[in-house]
Parts: structure tokens; C-alpha cells; sequence
């Protein structure tokens, strides 16, 4: 049994509604974040560095930049599009 199932006993602490909630805020902010970190490394730095190396040549550095920007715009719009349907 998780932690929500489980019958609450004299011993543990009783979770208010507003820590659960940030409990949950923080958590998809992390996955968030692992998830964009990965999908930069997975897709912009594939698309964008041919020869790895000790630093980035200029068109490189432009190439993960726009990828970047393009990778926030696009989630951005799919957040406003799946929080504005009801």
C-alpha cells in the first residue's frame, strides 16, 4: 500500500491539502525539467553538434540556441492549449 492508501495510524502525520499540492507542484516541475533537459540533450545537441568537442564553434552555439527557443515555444503552446479546453 502507497502513503494515500494506507490507514493513517497514531504515529504518522496527517498531510494538509495545500502540502500535498506543493508536494505535487514540485514534483512536476522536476519531471519537467528532467524531461527538457533530456529532450535538449536528445534532440538539439544531436541536430546541432556534429564534432564534440572541448567548447562550441559559433554556429553550433546558434543551433542549440534556436532549438532551445523553439523546443520552449512549442511546449508553451501546448500548455496553453491543454489548460485552456475544459
Amino acid at each position: 500500500m502507497d502513503s494515500f492508501s494506507s490507514p493513517s495510524s497514531g504515529s504518522s502525520p496527517k498531510i494538509s491539502t495545500e502540502d500535498l499540492m506543493e508536494n505535487l507542484k514540485v514534483q512536476f516541475a522536476q519531471a519537467y525539467a528532467e524531461e527538457f533537459l533530456e529532450t535538449v540533450r536528445g534532440k538539439c545537441f544531436d541536430k546541432c553538434i556534429t564534432k564534440p568537442g572541448s567548447s562550441l564553434s559559433g554556429g553550433e552555439a546558434s543551433c542549440i540556441s534556436r532549438c532551445v527557443e523553439r523546443y520552449i515555444e512549442a511546449t508553451g503552446i501546448i500548455s496553453r492549449s491543454l489548460f485552456s479546453q475544459h
